[in-house]
């Protein structure tokens, strides 16, 4: 066994032996225990088409998730009029301001600030997004904008270049995250065809009409990355200097576990790291893909010329890790030899068992397991292979169905305090994480599940778009406000 081989061996069976006997640090702790506002933050955050809703109102133009979900792909249920976000962000505002935000996320919709992607500036999604970004900076509250949500068809032209709300916003938003999700967008929409733009082909995927599983994501993964570089090359030069900001880009983790400890599971989870985390990672530290992706996937997997490693290396002053659970991973063995996709390529089986897997029904309710110590090594796993970079978790967040939802939601509030005192050891652990963002401030169109299933601390009356707070919004407000907080869900004193 090669040298690396037998090292990421030795730390992969020894994330296994700690995930087994971790414990928490922090019976209890307050806001107090943290870093204060700018060196750490504690948020919430939205997505365009998630919250926005006025789909079809000043001159705002279909984006791919219109499409999307005007084709029936999602039970008939669309983000027309969501949560009405667009009349809506005033009084949503003061919400924060009663919650305690010390940041909030959001996404532009380019639907609605450049309709089609090109061509003039629409002036209503200027002044809508100028006035969401004043309402939030006058109460104190740090804007994070996401330029991408999965909603973007379109190129924009090159006369804006590439990203025109850096000119418009960058004198009051500070921190900028190019793509949301880049992994889960190109093995969601290229591989498995489930979200927009729905590209897949036999026998991978599901139900496509077009497409190629075997190519696709790694190209689709691969310009993004590239465009990421040429956002960020263009930020640092023409506006950071000036408006003292950041610019980073988010990817979609699991903390990944071997099923056994045999050690063809051990490797099957290194690889599913490399794979799903270390794609998007690894060229933005090192300039370039995993090598074990670089074997596995040949020249389906596009290569960086030297000038666009040299543009992709270090080109992010921070990466957001949207986190949710854990995933057990055993080997699968295939024929490298035949038709591939993304999946056969990483030679990993994601196991779904109780306790975790890739869908979060797993309770009557729905709910996700409570297991933070997940993030803690997921964490770890980042620090120890890429160095303590700077990361924002910048989703987190717990789901319940919505046929059983109540504001009643102690198993929401189980779930976030356990992951910020898991948020807390991280930090005393020497970690780099600059803020914790809960998914979601209030119940949204969720991409994969409609209006079926819910993961806000705010219950919003789909009838008449009242807003109601969950237990969980008063138990995040309490703690923002220095309550101390004890794991096993008590008011410490």
């Amino acid at each position: 066994m090669e040298k690396k081989q037998k090292k990421l061996l030795c730390f992969a069976l020894f994330l296994l032996l700690h995930f087994s006997a971790l414990a928490f640090s922090a019976p209890a702790y307050s806001r107090l225990d943290f870093p204060q506002p700018p060196d750490f933050v504690f948020g919430s955050g939205t997505s365009a088409y998630q919250y926005e809703g006025a789909a079809f109102e000043d001159g705002r133009t279909p984006s791919i998730w219109d499409t999307f979900t005007h084709a029936a792909k999602m039970h008939g249920q669309t983000g027309d009029i969501a949560c009405d976000g667009y009349h809506k962000y005033k009084e949503d505002v003061q919400l924060m301001v009663e919650t305690g935000l010390e940041a909030y996320r959001f996404s532009i919709s380019w639907s609605r600030l450049i309709p089609g992607g090109r061509g003039p500036v629409n002036p209503k999604g200027v002044e809508y997004y100028n006035n969401l970004i004043n309402e939030l900076v006058k109460h104190g509250i740090q804007p994070h904008v996401i330029l991408t949500h999965i909603d973007i068809p379109q190129a924009l032209e090159d006369e804006y270049d590439g990203w025109l709300c850096r000119k418009i916003f960058g004198d009051r938003v500070k921190h900028w995250t190019s793509v949301n999700e880049g992994n889960i967008f190109a093995v969601g929409g290229y591989d498995q065809g489930i979200i927009p733009p729905q590209r897949c082909s036999s026998p991978f995927g599901f139900n496509c009409t077009k497409g190629d599983s075997t190519t696709e994501p790694y190209i689709a993964a691969h310009h993004i990355l590239l465009a990421h570089a040429s956002v960020a090359k263009l930020y640092r030069k023409k506006y950071q200097g000036k408006q003292h900001g950041f610019i980073g880009m988010n990817l979609y983790v699991f903390s990944f576990r071997p099923y056994t400890n045999t050690t063809e599971d051990v490797l099957a989870t290194q690889r599913a790291n490399e794979f799903f985390h270390g794609w998007i990672i690894n060229p933005l530290v090192h300039g370039d893909y995993p090598e074990i992706m670089k074997k596995r996937a040949g020249n389906r997997l596009p290569a960086f010329t030297k000038l666009e490693s040299e543009e992709v290396k270090g080109s992010f002053d921070f990466v957001g890790l949207n986190y949710y659970n854990f995933i057990s991973v055993k080997h699968k063995s295939g024929n490298l030899e035949i038709e591939r996709d993304f999946e056969a390529d990483m030679g990993a089986q994601f196991v779904l068992e109780q306790g975790g897997g890739v869908l979060p029904d797993v309770s009557p309710e729905g709910s996700l397991p409570v297991a933070p110590e997940g993030l803690v090594l997921i964490m770890e796993y980042i620090n120890h292979s890429y160095g303590n970079v700077p990361i924002y978790v910048h989703e987190n967040g717990q789901r319940t169905l919505r046929d059983k939802v109540t504001v009643n939601d102690t198993s929401r509030v189980e779930y976030v305090q356990g992951y910020i005192g898991a948020v807390l050891d991280v930090l005393r652990s020497g970690s780099n994480l600059k803020g914790y963002f809960y998914w979601s401030f209030m119940d949204l169109f969720e991409l994969l599940d409609g209006y079926d299933s819910s993961y806000g601390l705010y219950f919003v009356d789909l009838d008449d778009l009242k807003r109601y707070p969950k237990l969980s919004a008063n138990w995040y407000a309490n703690f923002l406000k220095g309550e101390s907080r004890s794991l096993d869900g008590g008011v410490a004193v």
